[in-house]
């Protein structure tokens, strides 16, 4: 199976998923933003064909134009089996029409936008809506989000499928190892609204009533961090890293951490926790989206109700609390990565998914013969009628 894979974000993920695809046999073009690529071409199995390219700003209209011209280009070029889109793009998206001869599979990260994610929002919803209603096929990352797609747009229920992401083991977590600091609580990732950061701030004062040394990171960039400092009431006890974080930083913080904490009050699913399970780390998350799905309660971290500082701070202590607990915990994070969500498991039920849109795409191709078949004969008998009328 020959499967034209484009993306204009999520990098590490759709790297690991092409080179899960290319394992199992099929031939793959990724055609991948440049700079989602470049931190991650190290992970890049030489099977896969790369296409990496400059993503111009939305607002330069002819180097969009042009950019979806050479995409165009590359794939009728490869003569793709399928082509999978990672959940859109605004540009990309409006040229879909023009690749209909192709069955097409789109991810669909998010059902919709998240609140306050300014990042994500420069895609309209209305023109990703677009591209998921083309696809034959759609893949979300968790049974709830599937329900919230059927329920969002009434989608035929076999053509949602739910796949697994794949969660991406970072083999370099567990080598030369930083020591752990105790008490160390960690908030890493992009901080906007929905991911819930001032109610670990909150859950503070709660923690160091009964852990007086407690410590919390937070690594990443986001809106404007000001308000989240106004709510610190010891602001002594964190420490912020509020810029974009490499790999080498991100790999220290989580060795270091003796937590990972997930305070988000939406999501769909979340890169953070495959990290922690690669550092052999313990989660503490709260119930929402697909986070219960990667999540297991009690047995790779704890899962709290979102908005709640209290049950928060309560998970928090319990694991830091009990160290042996924490390392069980983070051993049966790194099993589930390994047996669950591997990019050769992932890409096994990618393939299935393809050969489904494979399917509906001869159906609807089908469907369309079948309606100007139908149109031609209810032309030709209306023409044979007039011409019997005008003889009598």
């Amino acid at each position: 199976m020959r499967v034209a894979m484009v993306s204009f974000d999520t990098g590490e993920y759709c790297i690991r998923l092409a080179g899960g695809l290319a394992q199992a046999g099929a031939e793959v073009l990724l055609l991948l933003s440049e700079r989602e690529a470049e931190p991650h071409l190290d992970k890049l199995n030489p099977a896969v064909r790369l296409v990496a390219f400059k993503r111009p700003r939305y607002r330069h209209v002819r180097q969009q134009m042009l950019l979806m011209l050479s995409l165009l280009h590359y794939i009728r070029l490869f003569k793709p089996d399928m082509v999978h889109l990672q959940m859109g793009h605004f540009w990309f998206n409006l040229t879909l029409p023009l690749l209909r001869q192709y069955p097409l599979v789109v991810t669909v990260h998010d059902v919709q936008v998240h609140p306050g994610d300014a990042a994500s929002a420069r895609s309209s919803q209305t023109v990703l809506d677009f591209g998921y209603n083309l696809a034959d096929a759609r893949i979300v990352h968790a049974t709830a989000l599937k329900q919230a797609a059927l329920e969002r747009f009434g989608w035929p229920d076999e053509t949602v499928h739910v796949v697994r992401t794949v969660l991406r083991r970072d083999e370099d977590a567990t080598e030369q190892p930083a020591a752990e600091e105790p008490n160390s609580v960690l908030f890493f990732g992009r901080i906007w609204p929905y991911k819930g950061l001032e109610y670990l701030i909150r859950a503070e004062p709660l923690i160091s009533e009964q852990i007086p040394d407690i410590k919390i990171v937070i690594g990443g960039e986001g809106e404007d961090f000001a308000r989240y400092r106004e709510l610190m009431q010891h602001p002594e006890r964190f420490d912020v890293h509020n810029y974009y974080i490499s790999n080498e930083q991100r790999r220290a913080m989580f060795q270091r951490a003796s937590i990972i904490v997930l305070p988000y009050i939406e999501a769909s699913q979340s890169g953070v926790v495959p990290l922690a399970y690669s550092a052999r780390k313990p989660v503490v998350a709260t119930s929402v989206g697909g986070l219960p799905e990667i999540v297991d309660d009690g047995h790779t971290g704890y899962l709290v109700p979102p908005a709640d500082e209290r049950a928060l701070a309560e998970a928090i202590i319990k694991l830091l609390n009990n160290p042996e607990q924490r390392r069980q915990f983070g051993l049966n994070g790194e099993q589930k990565i390994l047996t669950e969500s591997s990019p050769e498991v992932v890409a096994r039920s990618t393939l299935d998914v393809y050969r489904a849109a494979m399917r509906r795409a001869r159906q609807r191709a089908a469907g369309k013969t079948g309606s100007t078949l139908a149109m031609y004969a209810d032309v030709h008998s209306s023409s044979s009628e007039q011409a019997t009328v005008e003889q009598s």
